[in-house]
């Protein structure tokens, strides 16, 4: 195994978490909700009165991150990801994610960083699942196809 030190940001990385963190213990101080972007989003695909104004700006912040980013970060911060996939396959990819999120009744927000911080054992076991099989997927399509 060889480390790719040139897209290696540990430091980034760190930040990231940190501020995920903090935004998810934020949410569920201030609005009692667990910060799942999967059931933030399903709440608008199956809408209720009253419930929809803060999960339209929430997605909306969501969109408009990398634009602020962008705009305020310093030029080191902003190290665009490298994708080595055709749209076709992120496409895909997107559909399958958003099915195992369905099925799995929440996604990485929601079961790794919510659920793992109030230790529910659902959340533990989605979460070694869904991080198994993204190693056995990745491990897959880089050595086996």
């Amino acid at each position: 195994m060889t480390i790719d030190w040139i897209h290696f940001t540990p430091w980034l990385s760190l930040g990231g978490g940190l501020v995920l963190g903090l935004a998810t213990a934020a949410f569920m101080l201030l609005n009692g909700r667990i910060l799942g972007i999967s059931g933030i989003l399903g709440g608008l695909l199956t809408p209720k009165r009253g419930d929809i104004g803060w999960r339209v700006a929430f997605m909306l912040g969501l969109l408009a991150a990398p634009w602020a980013v962008a705009g305020l970060a310093p030029e080191w911060m902003q190290q665009a990801p490298r994708i080595d996939a055709s749209f076709g396959v992120l496409a895909v990819a997107g559909v399958l994610v958003g099915l195992g999120t369905r099925l799995g009744s929440g996604c990485t927000s929601g079961h790794g960083v919510c659920g793992l911080s109030r230790l529910s054992l659902r959340s533990l076991v989605a979460t070694l699942t869904f991080m198994s099989l993204g190693f056995v997927t990745v491990f897959a399509v880089r050595h086996v196809f």
